[in-house]
């Protein structure tokens, strides 16, 4: 029986990539000089994890090179290298590289060899003229055979392999290694078995044999090693140039029981282990099975294609065992429940009307907690988010010759996963805006007054129905003058307009605005803080803008938790039900004559206090019927879209509730105005409005009647 290794590629891919995040954001924390053994200890379990894995998958590319960042941080895990600057940054690529290597495997593309290589070679420069150990403490030679290029290639090697005792239980075979080793070229086995105890010691699971294998070919160090690569955990291994002193590799061993990783200082999943994990898939197969073997260096490309193919893009959540163990108890409560109305239904009178209505109540509670219960499973900390900055901010912030302190707080605020997936790139953005409009250089700082290092502040919070992030700075803020003189430039306001500072600077989020003297690969092309904007009202939030001349500036966005469920008052219109976000709602009111105005082209103010308030006919906009066409006899639900007021013109108001939104586009198609729809108890089907849609959609009609009054 042969086993499949392609079913647990995702798995593989998943963790590497949560592997390759703790090793970024664990190097972006090390103290140069004097680096913390605990975070070294934690990146060297990251690198030796995505190591062993792709081994075992036959992702040799990735293997080879994760081996060579493991020999590094190996040596600084035992002291024999200090942890420098250039070091530091050359990781951070390595990591960039593997990321990239590891999403052309699993989209099925071609590594881009020729980088990854030269990225190796760097690192392998670095360990070959890097800085000299403080003690040798093992006399261990960790020079590689391809600095020595006279001895890279000879009739064959001789080679010592022997297992560790626990090598059988991890479901390997040493009779597959030597198979695959017999296709690289000729070989000689020889079994030593002088560690074998007495019949009766024997433990049929622990291995007891080493083997010397006498190999004749042309493969090189790097080929056989990766042969042995995927149980490289479990052996001891060395390899000698047959025809030549010159010794490839001292003894190689590797602790058996790796010490449990430690509590990071930030935020961050467990280390992967990948390979663990294969190891408890193959050992969990029946005795008689063959191990798990790596598929061959030609067949890698293919399993990589067949497990995860490019048309396709499937998404996963984990989740917490609490989370799962409420829903199953909710679900419980739900049978108890459902069990308590059969058997009132089963023989029912009227006296059992007040268990019924009960019953419903509790039916009804039930369901809500279940409903709230499973959306918490979509439900993600925001610091999945968070976690791209540190690197974002580290590398800018050199490229610019600034210095600037990242603080994040609020990481395990938590939002909804499709939420989280819209909201990276307009954060990504506002991030990079900071970086270079808003924080100045250190030495622009000190003549201020102000400290050379500028803090960059990510905050996210609950509040309400929402989760709010804010985006601030300390550096100069935003430049009102400026703005306002670039506006009137462009004609977006003219020069007598009296407008407050809080609306100038919302003209920054107006298409193609830039206030940037000369155009960067950062900022400078006008495109951004729109998309920023549109991207946000995609998501039913808003985002608004504080700015204090030389003091710095705050973006706060605001977003609902989840994009399934909303809350939402019912209105009714002719016979017709529309539902209004109730996030959006400011008040509902009976109309009065007298605050009623008539303006040209058929428009119609409301006086709402200080302000008037333009309103929005809703048979008109959709051209359907209405109870009340005069003012007085219906009701106004005054609401906020896009920054500005309306009153919406209705004939009445139902009820509130929580409704699941489904998707206009995708069932049928877009409508202008509206943002979805929902079924309500009584199977019917309600349209929810689109407020800031509406309000544009009801202008841009205004425009249209101004335009054909004004041709007639």
């Amino acid at each position: 029986m042969s086993i499949d290794v392609s079913q647990f590629l995702d798995t593989f891919y998943e963790e590497s990539f949560e592997g390759l995040d703790i090793m970024e954001s664990e190097l972006l924390e090390l103290d140069v000089g004097a680096a913390d053994q605990d975070s070294i200890n934690t990146i060297f379990r990251a690198a030796h994890s995505i190591k062993g894995g792709s081994g075992t998958f036959g992702l040799n590319a990735v293997a080879s090179f994760t081996h060579v960042l493991e020999t590094l941080l190996d040596e600084m895990r035992d002291g024999k290298r200090n942890v420098t600057q250039p070091a530091v940054d050359l990781m951070l690529t390595s990591v960039d590289v593997l990321r990239e290597m590891l999403n052309a495997l699993k989209t099925g593309q071609d590594i881009d060899a020729e980088h990854a290589a030269e990225v190796q070679q760097q690192l392998e420069r670095l360990l070959k003229g890097g800085e000299e150990p403080d003690n040798d403490v093992s006399g261990v030679d960790h020079t590689s055979l391809s600095d020595h290029p006279e001895v890279m290639v000879g009739s064959g090697w001789h080679i010592r392999f022997k297992p560790l005792s626990h090598l059988f239980k991890t479901g390997n075979d040493p009779v597959r290694l030597f198979e695959e080793l017999s296709d690289l070229g000729t070989i000689q086995v020889k079994v030593n078995d002088s560690g074998l105890p007495s019949f009766a010691d024997i433990d049929p699971e622990d291995c007891f044999l080493s083997w010397e294998i006498e190999y004749i070919g042309d493969a090189d160090e790097a080929q056989i090693r990766d042969v042995f690569a995927w149980v490289d955990d479990d052996c001891e291994l060395e390899l000698t140039i047959i025809g030549g002193e010159q010794k490839a590799t001292t003894v190689e061993t590797v602790a058996v029981a790796p010490v449990a990783a430690p509590a990071s200082k930030t935020t961050a999943p467990a280390a992967p282990a990948p390979v663990a994990k294969a190891a408890a898939v193959a050992a969990a197969q029946p005795k008689e099975a063959p191990p798990i073997a790596p598929p061959k260096t030609e067949e890698k490309s293919a399993v990589a294609r067949k497990a995860a193919p490019p048309s396709t893009e499937s998404g996963s959540i984990r989740v917490g065992i609490d989370k799962v163990d409420a829903l199953i108890n909710m679900v419980g409560e739900l049978v108890i429940t459902q069990s308590m109305l059969n058997q009132l239904g089963e023989d029912f009178t009227m006296d059992k009307v007040q268990r019924l209505q009960e019953g419903l109540a509790e039916l009804e509670h039930h369901t809500r907690e279940l409903q709230e219960n499973v959306m918490r499973i979509r439900m993600l900390p925001i610091s999945f988010a968070f976690n791209r900055f540190p690197r974002l901010v580290h590398d800018l912030s050199q490229k610019m010759g600034k210095n600037v302190e990242l603080k994040l707080s609020g990481e395990n605020t938590e939002l909804d996963k499709t939420v989280m997936e819209k909201i990276g790139d307009p954060l990504v953005h506002l991030v990079r805006n900071a970086l270079d409009h808003g924080i100045e250089k250190p030495e622009v700082r000190a003549s201020l007054g102000k400290p050379a290092v500028a803090t960059l502040h990510l905050n996210a919070y609950h509040q309400g129905g929402n989760i709010v992030i804010e985006i601030s700075d300390d550096g100069a803020g935003l430049n009102t003058e400026k703005i306002k003189n670039k506006a009137i430039e462009k004609g977006l306001i003219n020069a007598g307009d009296e407008l407050s500072a809080e609306k100038v600077n919302e003209l920054i989020f107006y298409p193609g605005f830039s206030t940037a003297d000369q155009i960067s690969d950062v900022s400078g092309r006008g495109v951004g803080m729109d998309v920023v904007k549109k991207n946000i009202k995609d998501l039913s939030g808003a985002i608004e803008v504080l700015s204090i001349p030389g003091k710095g500036s705050r973006f706060t966005i605001r977003l609902p938790l989840t994009l399934a469920i909303l809350d939402g008052q019912l209105v009714r219109l002719g016979d017709q039900t529309y539902i209004v976000p109730l996030v959006s709602i400011i008040e509902s009111l009976q109309i009065r004559k007298e605050n009623v105005k008539s303006i040209a082209s058929d428009s119609e103010l409301y006086r709402l206090r200080d302000e008037y308030v333009p309103i929005l006919r809703l048979h008109k906009v959709f051209n359907t019927k209405c109870d009340n066409k005069e003012l007085i006899n219906g009701l106004l639900v005054v609401v906020e879209g896009d920054g500005q007021l309306a009153g919406i013109f209705v004939d009445d108001l139902l009820g509130q509730q929580q409704v699941v939104i489904k998707s206009l586009e995708s069932n049928f198609k877009r409508v202008d105005g509206l943002s979805g729809a929902t079924i309500l108890g009584d199977g019917t089907v309600a349209l929810i409005l689109d407020i800031p849609g509406l309000v544009k959609l009801s202008k841009e009609r205004i425009k249209k009647r101004a335009a054909a009054s004004a041709a007639a």
